[in-house]
This record gives structure tokens, sequence and C-alpha cells, in this order.
């Protein structure tokens, strides 16, 4: 590895590392002071995606790895909350990526541009259990908020519900909506 390829690999990384300080914007218009990063989003994502395909048939280490990946193009964007839509163009995804991994060797640059590609074509099972795990996972961090005393917390548990492509995804969601975060200590 040339020391070029080793830099370009250090600054990717130390690039991913603000994953842990970016916050989920769309929380603070909510009312939550402190919300989760994207990391802290990523990695439940990725948990919740193994589950989802191991129990859809689909490979479950897939499904997890491109739930990592989803969210890694807001290193350079930030999370951009819903609201927003309306006055921003979305920035395509794949074109962040690909500028992000520019300088690393053809492997490591492929499988990160394949992974988002897939998780966002949306075509393959794991990236549809990937998808559904995305919402999934933001509907239980709504729960928690609301268990915490944030109220305007209804609109981000209905769009975890709807457009999700698994039935297991929205079994999970319905109970998810209505099960006490607390509830879960005593099973």
């Amino acid at each position: 590895m040339s020391d070029e390829t080793a830099t370009a690999f250090a600054a990717f990384g130390y690039e991913l590392g603000l994953l842990k300080r970016i916050r989920r914007a769309g929380w603070w218009q909510a009312g939550v002071r402190d919300p989760e990063s994207v990391g802290e989003h990523s990695l439940r994502a990725a948990q919740i995606a193994a589950l989802l395909a191991a129990e859809e048939g689909a490979n479950p280490e897939r499904a997890a790895f491109l739930a990592i990946w989803h969210d890694t193009q807001e290193t350079r964007t930030g999370d951009i909350p819903h609201t927003a839509g309306k006055y921003l163009t979305k920035p395509e995804p794949r074109e962040i990526t690909a500028d992000q991994t520019e300088g690393l060797p053809d492997g490591a640059r492929d499988m990160v541009r394949s992974a988002v590609d897939e998780y966002e074509t949306r075509e393959t099972l794991e990236a549809k259990c990937a998808k559904d795990a995305d919402k999934v996972e933001m509907l239980l961090q709504a729960v928690e908020y609301r268990e915490t005393g944030v109220e305007r917390v209804a609109g981000w548990i209905e769009s975890g519900r709807k457009g999700l492509a698994t039935e297991t995804a929205r079994r999970i969601a319905e109970a998810a909506a209505t099960l006490s975060p607390l509830a879960w200590r005593g099973r």
C-alpha cells in the first residue's frame, strides 16, 4: 500500500468518525435537546436489518452491511430534516459516496459504492430489510423519546409505520408503536 493510499484510508476513517458527532436534526424539531447521532442510529439500524433479514430469508450479514453504509453521506451534508425537503434538492447519495471514496484503492472503493448503490436501488431483499430497519429504528427512537416526555413524535411514529417492504418489519412496527420501551425489562 502506498503512502498516498494509506493517507486516503486514514482520511476516510476520520471522515466516518463525524457520524458519531452529527446529530439527527429532525429530532430537534420535536423538542429533543440532545438527539442521537447518525452513528448511533446506523448501529441499531444495522442490528435490526440483520434481524429482519434472518426472519425474511435474506442474508443478515449483507443487510446489516448495507445499513451500516446507508447514511455515511451525511458526513458531507449533515442530517437534513424532512421539513427541509421542500426547499432543498435531495443530494444523490451515490454521487457523494463516489466523492468520499475517490482516493481509496479499487477494492475498498468498489465495496462501499456497491453497498450504497444496492441500498439506494432497493432491488434485493437485503436492501429492503436495510431500508425497513432504518424506518423501524426511527420509530423505536421516537417511542423512546415519547417515553422521556417529548410530545411531538407522532409524525415520526407514523412515518416509521408507512412504506415498509417486509411483513416482519410491518409487524415489528405495529408492536413497537404500542409497546412501552420499559416493557422489555419484564421479558
